[in-house]
């Protein structure tokens, strides 16, 4: 089944009229550069350093097509009308929708990074509450990621999909098992990369991992973003969450090389600041919830991710179904630290 164009799906369900749509324009993967504003936009007219991963990204980047133009449109559900993304339709019926973490960004974290998944699918994107394009709901600063769980599900019957895939980075892993448990029949396969445990457990060694893994200006950036009430969660104040994200984005990879080559992300959001204050204050225990998940699961990570391969694995033992594929040399970005193995695992479990 691929997605109906929103006069197909207004015709069926009686949805809102679109309103809007727009292209993404995006520029070839065989490029040094892409155009426009994104995570993975490249810091132009800078030294690189040249090392192993640099250089596999960019062979591997030669040997892809350019990467197709999401087509957007406007769904409307649980009161809020989101920015959905697809890419252009293929024969293969299941669709894969794709989850961004961060939980302050919009899919531009993961998009055209996955565009050589859209050569044998269609791929779907959206931004979470109260990012990106998508509006913040009513009282943001109550908001929780099991709201972001739930859209999920309701995106899929909202955009007339019997079932689809589901690929989760990050917090996006924790959005796309949350909402695989609740949604069993609507999900036919679950991806997670570099997804974050089942409980809150490794949270209180993040920061500490961090800054052993930072110097210089790098380390002392990060002392101070911790400092504004980021790392216990007694701070929801957008702009502090943004200087923490961005200053702990070095730590995250394998590659130092690789980090030079990309733009931390820049985004604010009520919503997300919300989210990761309470998650990192309060905590949290999915484990009841995630055992009803039933979807065959491929868990995939990062050997040297500053966040640890034990969840990866406290996770692949929680889920009946799951398989767990540990990926040498890369960091939390395995599509840019070993793009060929991270693709080939996901292309292969999907097929």
């Amino acid at each position: 089944m691929t997605i109906p164009t929103p006069a197909e799906r207004n015709k069926a369900y009686s949805a809102p009229r679109i309103r809007s749509k727009w292209k993404v324009e995006l520029s070839d993967p065989r490029s040094t550069s892409y155009r426009g504003r994104q995570m993975s936009q490249f810091k132009e007219n800078e030294p690189r350093e040249r090392s192993a991963g640099r250089e596999r990204f960019l062979a591997f980047r030669q040997t892809q097509p350019p990467s197709p133009k999401l087509a957007g449109q406007r769904v409307t559900t649980r009161g809020l009308n989101f920015a959905v993304f697809v890419s252009p339709q293929v024969p293969n019926p299941t669709p894969l929708v794709c989850v961004n973490g961060g939980l302050f960004f919009d899919h531009k974290l993961l998009w055209p990074a996955l565009a050589p998944l859209a050569r044998d699918r269609q791929l779907v994107f959206y931004d979470q509450r109260g990012r990106g394009q998508t509006p913040a709901p009513p009282a943001a600063r109550s908001a929780r990621i099991e709201h972001d769980a739930g859209d999920l599900a309701a995106l899929r019957v909202a955009l007339a999909v019997d079932q689809w895939d589901v690929l989760g980075h990050s917090w996006g892993g924790a959005i796309a098992m949350l909402a695989a448990a609740e949604d069993v029949a609507g999900v036919r396969k679950l991806v997670l990369v570099d997804a974050v445990g089942p409980t809150g457990e490794w949270l209180p060694d993040l920061h500490r991992d961090a800054l052993a893994r930072l110097t210089g200006t790098r380390r002392e950036a990060l002392v101070r973003a911790g400092e504004l009430g980021t790392v216990d969660g007694t701070s929801e104040d957008p702009g502090a969450h943004a200087a923490y994200s961005r200053a702990m984005y070095p730590a995250y990879f394998a590659d130092r090389a690789i980090v030079e080559m990309f733009s931390p992300p820049r985004a604010e959001s009520v919503t997300g600041s919300a989210i990761a204050a309470r998650l990192r204050r309060e905590g949290y225990d999915w484990r009841p919830a995630l055992r009803a998940l039933r979807a065959p699961t491929l868990v995939i990570h990062g050997e040297e991710d500053l966040l640890p391969p034990a969840v990866a694995r406290q996770i692949a033992d929680l889920l009946p179904q799951a398989r767990l594929e540990i990926i040498p040399g890369a960091g939390h970005m395995p599509f840019w630290e070993q793009p060929e193995r991270f693709f080939s695992l996901v292309s292969a479990f999907l097929t």
